[in-house]
């Protein structure tokens, strides 16, 4: 079955552009466009999507709203923030919303088609050293972000547990974990799985997003 992919933007030709690239696949089709959050909300509630690119800067309802609307649902679909790399300070506040991951407007055709498919096989993360480089752009500009060091939900975490999500948040997969703690992979995996359960947190991207707020992770990336 075809990923079923909705496009959100207040830009006809850049939806237009990214239609093209997306129904050329094999594996994907646009099932729905919108140009602003209302709109999409409206679709949403009569439309089966797997995948939203969502644009943050749009008139009536911005993307990070739009995207909080949407997660906050039964069994939402993923949502790919879609941002510019000058200065797009709502990319960090739209994963905290419940985005997967944010992408470079003028990102690759290959690695757009790559993200959602990613995030549709459940990978939350879909490009660490992406996400890692952007929130070290964005996040010391958030007054909304506390950045203290110590952090009450931290306590619940045992030191290796801390050590991992350190590493998860500096942009690390499960693999380089392993093999930078000498751990096995599937040790770092129940690691990750007990951060999320013990933090209650959805994903990896949220991990990485708490992680910079406490202060565990500074821009930078360092821990």
């Amino acid at each position: 079955m075809a990923i079923r992919v909705m496009l959100v933007d207040d830009q006809v030709l850049l939806r237009t552009g990214f239609r093209m690239v997306l129904d050329a696949q094999p594996d994907m089709e646009v099932v729905a466009e919108a140009g602003d959050g209302v709109e999409a909300l409206q679709v949403l509630r009569s439309t089966a999507v797997d995948v939203v690119l969502m644009d943050v800067r749009m008139p009536k309802l911005d993307g990070v709203e739009t995207t909080r609307r949407i997660c906050a649902d039964t069994d939402p679909p993923k949502v790919l923030i879609l941002t510019t790399f000058d200065l797009d300070e709502y990319a960090f506040s739209g994963l905290k919303a419940g985005a997967s991951g944010f992408m470079l407007k003028d990102v690759p055709p290959g690695e757009l088609l790559t993200a959602i498919r990613a995030v549709h096989s459940g990978d939350a993360v879909v490009a660490p050293s992406t996400t890692r480089r952007l929130l070290d752009r964005f996040a010391p500009m958030l007054p909304s972000t506390t950045r203290q060091p110590q952090h009450k939900e931290l306590e619940r975490l045992t030191e290796r547990e801390r050590e991992v999500m350190v590493l998860v948040a500096q942009g690390l997969s499960n693999g380089e974990i392993a093999a930078r703690l000498v751990l096995s992979e599937a040790t770092v995996k129940t690691h990750v799985g007990r951060i999320l359960t013990k933090l209650g947190l959805r994903d990896r991207v949220q991990v990485v997003v708490l992680a910079y707020e406490t202060g565990l992770v500074r821009a930078g990336g360092q821990g």
